[in-house]
């Protein structure tokens, strides 16, 4: 497999989980019955003709796990990154799960966070095309790593 293949796979990884964690939210699913659904049901399945990119399963679960157990920490650092009128709780359900996969991911400092913020603004692109969405998590995606990882600016 090429480094590009490995890039796909782990941006393909981003996208499903925030769909996961959306779900999760949407349905009160268990963080392994999402997980199991997404690995044999989306990765790489075909719909309508259209193939679904294959993900990467353990940066996908990892993502996963992580944002659930770290779910208060992340939820706060959002909170303090959004405009005080808007809580966490007041958001659109598909950014509230972007943040917290995304939250997951600069809290683990594995990737780096010029990284992240454009994983995951390619991310809010593909379910907000025509809207300003893709800016706001730009903008609260900074400040959450700013405070996640000071010293990786």
């Amino acid at each position: 497999m090429t480094p590009a293949e490995k890039r796909q796979m782990k941006s393909a990884s981003r996208l499903y989980a925030v769909q996961a964690l959306f779900q999760m939210e949407a349905r009160g699913q268990t963080v392994e019955a999402v997980a199991k659904e997404f690995e044999s049901h989306r990765f790489g399945a075909v719909y309508d003709g259209d193939e679904m990119a294959e993900g990467e399963p353990d940066h996908f679960r990892h993502l996963l796990s992580e944002a659930v157990e770290r779910q208060a920490r992340i939820d706060q650092m959002t909170d303090r990154a959004l405009v005080a009128k808007w809580p966490i709780d007041r958001i659109d359900p598909v950014l509230r799960a972007l943040f917290r996969a995304a939250g997951a991911e600069l809290t683990l400092g594995n990737t780096p966070p010029k990284v992240v913020i454009t994983e995951f603004v390619d991310v809010a692109k593909a379910f907000f095309p025509d809207g300003r969405e893709p800016k706001f998590v730009n903008a609260v995606l900074d400040h959450m790593a700013r405070e996640a990882a000071p010293e990786r600016f």
